[in-house]
């Protein structure tokens, strides 16, 4: 039976994996608009409806003037002004319980009929409580904004963004494989090698989207907003001015922005080499149409990307395009799952032009 669903859980995972992208964009306005302390209670049930009247509201209003962030930056901010931050904070939150209803009750419905064998309900399995962490993690980067300082931990906030794109790769490639057999063996060794290089982009990313999380948990795209130099400089010389050293890797603004540049410029170097490589004559034979396809599009999405990272640090991270690029590494994310996948099906010789 699990043939005949096959499909149909694959297209489910697609659309769990679409709204982890729409958040992740909510989350990354809700960051970039400073709203993410506006709610200073976790209420996973009563939580999700919202003030409805102006007693309510009051009510509310008055918990977040409670808050550091509301004593020492917002104490002139009227109601009106608290209903905007604390509206893309509560989607943010909605979209994530939305994301659990959704995971959560087709996966029964498929567990019902008997659509999934034992290895793929564990996978389902460990994908729903690597949600419902995402969820704790959440509360537990908000509640560190809520002390004396107001700002979130960039440790936690790195976590919190890390999970995310975990729970989205899961669902990418669980998906994937529902769709497509990957093969184990009978590989030549150059292609042998490009899945391995493959793999390697996935990682390098995964360097990038960390170091992402820390430069914005720590505000580092405020600073150095010229391209190419930082500030004049390629290497900045102020890079090791915290001790102890490690620490420069998480707290030190030029740190941890160059960190994020130089994972910037291996990309541009090495993308467009793997996709050279990937057209040459020894594994032509091998990789699909789609494969290929998958590099083009590998090609264009990283090129943007980068393109749009630049303008961001070069314009002090405005929202819109600061919130675009968060979503945009996810984008890329999913391009180079895809790639990496197609490279592990065997080619069909007579449906390979």
């Amino acid at each position: 039976m699990l043939q005949t669903y096959r499909r149909q859980v694959a297209i489910w995972l697609f659309i769990c994996g679409s709204m982890v992208f729409a958040t992740l964009i909510v989350g990354g306005v809700t960051r970039l608009t400073h709203s993410g302390l506006s709610i200073v209670e976790w209420q996973p049930i009563v939580g999700t409806i919202p003030p409805l009247n102006q007693v309510e509201w009051e009510a509310t209003f008055d918990k977040y003037k409670l808050t550091p962030e509301y004593k020492q930056v917002n104490h002139q901010m009227s109601l009106d002004e608290f209903k905007v931050i604390f509206y893309w904070e509560y989607w943010h939150r909605i979209l994530g319980r939305l994301i659990g209803a959704a995971f959560f009750f087709p996966f029964v419905y498929f567990l019902w009929r008997g659509a999934l064998d034992r290895p793929l309900a564990l996978k389902l399995s460990g994908i729903f409580l690597l949600g419902g962490l995402q969820g704790a993690m959440g509360w537990y980067m908000v509640k560190s904004g809520l002390v004396d300082d107001p700002r979130v931990s960039q440790y936690r906030l790195t976590a919190h963004l890390s999970l995310a794109f975990l729970i989205f790769i899961a669902q990418m490639w669980v998906a994937l494989d529902l769709l497509k057999a990957r093969a184990t063996a009978g590989f030549s060794a150059p292609v042998r090698a490009l899945q391995k290089f493959g793999f390697g982009l996935v990682c390098l990313l995964a360097y990038m989207i960390v170091t992402g999380g820390f430069v914005a948990g720590i505000r580092a795209g405020k600073a150095y907003n010229t391209f190419p130099l930082m500030n004049g400089s390629f290497i900045p010389p102020e890079i090791f001015d915290i001790d102890p050293w490690y620490l420069n890797f998480f707290n030190n603004m030029a740190t941890v922005q160059f960190d994020h540049r130089l994972g910037a410029w291996l990309l541009a170097l090495l993308v467009p080499w793997f996709w050279l490589r990937l057209r040459a004559q020894e594994v032509a034979a091998e990789v699909s149409s789609a494969a290929r396809l998958a590099s083009n599009a590998m090609l264009l999405v990283v090129t943007c990307q980068i393109t749009l990272g630049i303008f961001t640090v070069l314009h002090a991270v405005p929202v819109g395009l600061g919130a675009t690029h968060q979503a945009g590494s996810m984008v890329v994310m999913a391009v180079l799952l895809w790639l990496n996948h197609e490279l592990r099906v065997k080619a069909d010789p007579h449906h390979n032009g």
